[in-house]
């Protein structure tokens, strides 16, 4: 797994490329402030370690748009932040290197991994989960399901037998529908109400 370091703090960037540094199946290729991604692009990173103590979700949203990426979170809301800004993993910043060493192999493989203290808190009781569910069609609530296993338009189109143009239709509808701007932040409101389990 080649991987790339994000933070606002050089201290920060420097600890975790020699924490994962020593591992075997995860080679640093570069690290860069939020403001410098450009200098991550020619190295070939498989997914990024995103520091969130800048505490600003516009960079983690520019980070996860370029790479799969893994936010390391204070608090919570942090967490919850980064996940609705497009991170592909949130752990907390006591996480051990095999955690952050899995979390960036999941990431880079395209699924979504949570710390399990933020995985229960945006997982809501199960009885909650039918009553939020009114304003969603059912094809839209496959279609929130399918969003939340990280399909693409394209995939939900095929697994679903439908036109792209149809997906993509409902993957609008579910973000007005949910009040979300992007397909992550729908996922987490989902989550939060019961939509959707991660």
């Amino acid at each position: 797994m080649r991987a790339a370091v994000v933070s606002e703090d050089p201290l920060a960037r420097s600890g975790l490329a020699a924490l994962l540094a020593a591992r075997e199946d995860v080679a640093v290729v570069g690290a860069a402030a939020p403001g410098d991604l450009d200098a991550l692009r020619p190295l070939a990173a498989e997914a990024a370690l995103y520091d969130c103590s800048s505490h600003d979700p516009a960079s983690v949203r520019a980070l996860a748009e370029a790479l799969p990426t893994v936010a390391l979170a204070a608090t919570v809301a942090q967490g919850a932040e980064a996940l609705a800004a497009g991170a592909r993993a949130v752990l907390f910043r006591d996480a051990t290197p095999d955690r952050v060493a899995a979390a960036l192999r999941a990431a880079g493989a395209g699924l979504l991994a949570l710390d399990d203290g933020l995985a229960s808190w945006i997982r809501p009781p199960p009885e909650l989960s039918r009553g939020e569910a009114e304003g969603l069609t059912p094809r839209e609530a496959e279609v929130l399901g399918l969003l939340a296993e990280g399909l693409s338009n394209k995939g939900i189109a095929q697994r679903l037998s439908v036109s792209e143009r149809t997906a993509k239709f409902h993957v609008e509808s579910i973000l007005g529908k949910l009040g979300a701007e992007s397909r992550s932040e729908a996922i987490v409101l989902a989550a939060r109400r019961g939509l959707v389990t991660l």
